[in-house]
């Protein structure tokens, strides 16, 4: 699987991207999950809205997931793979969301977890997930 992370802003750009169907034959939210909302858009706005609290200027964690092109890979495998990256990087029961892609029948995975830590109202420092 070839793993391929940034840290972002602009929550509504990003989630224009995941949801836009003319690259892809199929686009599927899988999970939504954390947020006061099960919409993509509103919930990278909701993160935006708590990260304007602190001095995080890329309050979000995307992390998009391909394997090779040969290979066919099932939705639990996808799930198994964001769950170590997600302890990995200590984003363990951060707010986080997951839309699958298809295209000329291969798929692929986004996910896109909050980086602020709302309790501590302070970013999550992510400084070593290259």
């Amino acid at each position: 699987m070839i793993l391929e992370g940034n840290e972002r802003a602009f929550g509504a750009e990003l989630a224009r991207h995941l949801l836009n169907p003319r690259d892809n034959d199929h686009v599927t939210v899988h999970t939504v999950e954390g947020f006061m909302t099960q919409d993509l858009g509103e919930a990278f706005a909701e993160v935006e809205a708590i990260a304007s609290g602190t001095k995080c200027r890329k309050y979000l964690f995307s992390l998009s997931l391909n394997p090779p092109p040969q290979e066919t890979v099932d939705v639990p495998t996808f799930e198994t793979a964001i769950k170590d990256v997600e302890a990995r990087l200590g984003l363990t029961g951060q707010p986080r969301a997951i839309v699958f892609h298809e295209k000329n029948g291969r798929r692929h995975a986004h996910c896109v977890w909050s980086k602020i830590d709302a309790a501590q109202m302070k970013a999550i420092n992510l400084s070593h997930y290259k």
